[in-house]
């Protein structure tokens, strides 16, 4: 497993060699001091770095060090030269960059750095020539957040593995484990499993699936109370007709004036929400709102009122996280977005009181968090918070800890989320990009079949897995009749959260038949049986399905099964 003479790690088919000590993602100045089974030591110009090894099963690494004078912004190892890998996992942080199996010496891109395939968080899997996988998978992801970096050529790979400990003082990296597996999906399960058991706080996986209404992908943000009492009535006759569990009635963003104004409302809900919700609740349905709590806009009152509660830049006023200067949003205005300050103590308050009033007030069971990437982006040599000294992943677990305390019991779903930190707070995380309505593109299928397979395996592990709205309508998409039945399948079949937008009432009667049966069957997750990357995409439940996927061409039903190669050159 581990040679001390070489500092090679090796498993059959793949071989670590090449080991050296990363800090502040390079190499220091260093020559090992001491090299055992268990331990090896380099000597720096201050200090020590030490790697320990536990020879147990899985293996585990722990790095450190000792009498180093520097205030850490990372710690890891590097490995110079792993080989025999046939394709890596890319696994993205938060819902929406996406996890993906990439071929050895891919480049970075042009794209969002975030997104490159050549950068993965918490963990990858690396896939042997001869079959099955090696992963590496940190173990806590409640401090810190940690990553990986892809580099070398397609025969070598260089691969470092690192923890983000935000110059906060901290001097040793999180845990590392490395075990193999024949089944690839198995070897991700297990290493869920293993997050969910060094987790600090038990993950929250609903008995029953999540299973609902959305206004989003029908309404978008022009919604009123008119429209969604029409929704509210659909929905009611369509549960009580075809006698399903259709439990969530959730109401998304369009009541809000500002972001940051949670208090407030449009001029399109003169009662505000609290009339609205109780009806909801009256109708049999658990009312949910939309929200995404680290947002202020540029034009909020809170902002106008309270500059000093969003995050700073280092280079000078706050620090923005999204805007929109351009002219191609209709009806819009240019704006910019700040992150609330959830360190700052009156901040924390203020959010921590919007969630109890929606939830007591107003009477929300269900809570639908957007945007919550924005308080994980960034450490110290970016932003500047009120309560300097955290690493971004306390900074953003303190915003969960305010969620889940004014909230209770109530159903929390993480949108635009991490993955990882989310662990023990959320019930449910969005695995994938917002739905689209193409079956390629930037905003299409692709997402929920590449993100789908490879986050799943978390799914009732560590929270349940949403692949988002499933679409039923007849119009107003790109998705012929047999994409439309495929997505719908696939995305109940995962086994996660089962929700729509489409307005029940107006569904051709086949997709009604089907969305009633749908939410009628077992919500047992899947288990993907998968190529990775070189044959089809396949999942399996039980002995009643298999299917495949052809993105090249459009998949094919034979009955009731799915059949046709995966084509993974069109997917990153």
């Amino acid at each position: 497993m581990f040679d001390p003479q070489s500092l090679t790690f090796s498993w059959p088919g793949i071989s670590l060699a090449g080991l050296v000590p990363l800090i502040d993602g390079s190499e220091p100045a260093c020559q090992p001091s001491e090299v055992s089974e268990s331990r090896v030591c380099w000597k720096l110009d201050s200090g020590t770095f030490i790697l320990e090894i536990e020879a147990a099963e899985p293996l585990k690494l722990r790095c450190r060090v000792e009498g180093y004078t520097a205030s850490l912004a990372s710690i890891g190892i590097r490995f110079a030269a792993a080989t025999g890998v046939r394709r890596y996992l890319r696994n993205g942080y938060q819902s929406w960059d996406g996890s993906f199996f990439v071929a050895p010496g891919t480049s970075p891109g042009d794209g969002p750095p975030g997104k490159a395939p050549t950068l993965g968080f918490a963990m990858t899997a690396l896939l042997a020539e001869g079959g099955g996988a090696l992963v590496l998978g940190f173990t806590r992801h409640d401090r810190f957040q940690s990553q990986f970096r892809f580099g070398g050529t397609a025969e070598t790979m260089t691969i470092d593995v690192e923890t983000l400990l935000d110059r906060t003082g901290a001097t040793e990296g999180e845990p590392l484990v490395l075990f193999e597996n024949d089944d690839v999906e198995a070897a991700l399960r297990h290493w869920s499993q293993i997050v969910a058991g060094e987790s600090p706080m038990i993950p929250r996986t609903p008995d029953r699936r999540i299973t609902g209404w959305c206004s989003w992908y029908n309404h978008y943000a022009m919604i009123d109370e008119a429209v969604l009492r029409a929704e509210l009535a659909s929905c009611t006759a369509f549960r009580d007709s075809h006698d399903v569990p259709l439990d969530v009635f959730q109401i998304d963003d369009g009541f809000t004036p500002e972001m940051g104004d949670w208090l407030d409302t449009r001029p399109q809900f003169p009662l505000g929400m609290q009339p609205l919700l109780a009806d909801i609740a009256a109708a049999g349905f658990t009312p949910g709102l939309w929200i995404a709590p680290f947002m202020v806009g540029n034009r909020s009152k809170l902002y106008a009122a309270h500059p000093d509660w969003v995050v700073q830049d280092i280079a000078g006023g706050p620090l923005v996280q999204m805007h929109f200067y351009g002219e191609f949003r209709w009806h819009k205005r240019s704006e910019e977005y700040y992150i609330l300050d959830v360190t700052h103590p009156q901040a924390a308050a203020y959010i921590g009181e919007v969630f109890r009033i929606w939830t007591q007030d107003w009477g929300a069971g269900y809570f639908k968090t957007d945007f919550m990437l924005f308080g994980s982006e960034y450490g110290p040599d970016r932003a500047v918070w009120h309560d300097n000294g955290l690493s971004r992943i306390a900074v953003w677990r303190r915003m969960a800890a305010i969620i889940r305390e004014n909230i209770g019991e109530a159903l929390w779903l993480g949108c635009g989320c991490p993955l990882w930190a989310s662990v023990g707070y959320v019930d449910a995380v969005r695995i994938g990009r917002d739905i689209g309505v193409t079956w390629h593109g930037e905003y299409s299928a692709e997402s929920l079949l590449r993100d789908l397979a490879t986050r799943n395996h978390a799914n009732g592990v560590l929270w349940q897995a949403d692949p988002d709205c499933i679409l039923l309508r007849a119009n107003f998409h790109d998705l012929n009749d047999v994409q439309i039945d495929s997505l719908a399948r696939l995305g109940a079949a995962a086994g996660g959260v089962l929700m729509t937008s489409d307005t029940l009432a107006e569904l051709p009667r086949e997709r009604a038949a089907l969305f009633a049966r749908l939410l009628r069957e077992s919500a047992k997750p899947c288990r993907f049986e998968l190529g990775w990357g070189d044959h089809a995409l396949v999942y399996r439940q039980g002995d009643r399905s298999s299917w495949g996927f052809n993105l090249r061409d459009e998949p094919a039903v034979l009955h009731g099964r799915l059949v046709g190669p995966y084509a993974t050159e069109r997917l990153p």
